[in-house]
C-alpha cells in the first residue's frame, strides 16, 4: 500500500507536510501559524499494488491549536 496526497493538495500545502508513503504517518515540514491559518484539510489517497492498482482516500483535518496565548 502507498499513501501519498492527493492531487488536489496545493503545493504550498504539501510544503509544510509530509507523508510517509509506506505507512501513512503525517508530519510537519516547515512551521505552522494559528495567525495565518487555523486548520487544514488534507485529502489523502492510498492505493495498492495490485493490477489493476486499487485506491481509496479520505480527508484529514488538522486544526492548529494557537500556544502563544
Amino acid at each position: 500500500i502507498c499513501y501519498s496526497f492527493s492531487d488536489t493538495i496545493s503545493a504550498k500545502i504539501q510544503e509544510l507536510f509530509k507523508i510517509d508513503s509506506k505507512s501513512g504517518e503525517i508530519r510537519t515540514a516547515g512551521a505552522l501559524d494559528f495567525e495565518d491559518v487555523q486548520s487544514y484539510d488534507l485529502e489523502i489517497e492510498v492505493r495498492d499494488q495490485g493490477w489493476p492498482p486499487l485506491s481509496s482516500h479520505c480527508r484529514v483535518e488538522l486544526e492548529v491549536l494557537d500556544v502563544n496565548d
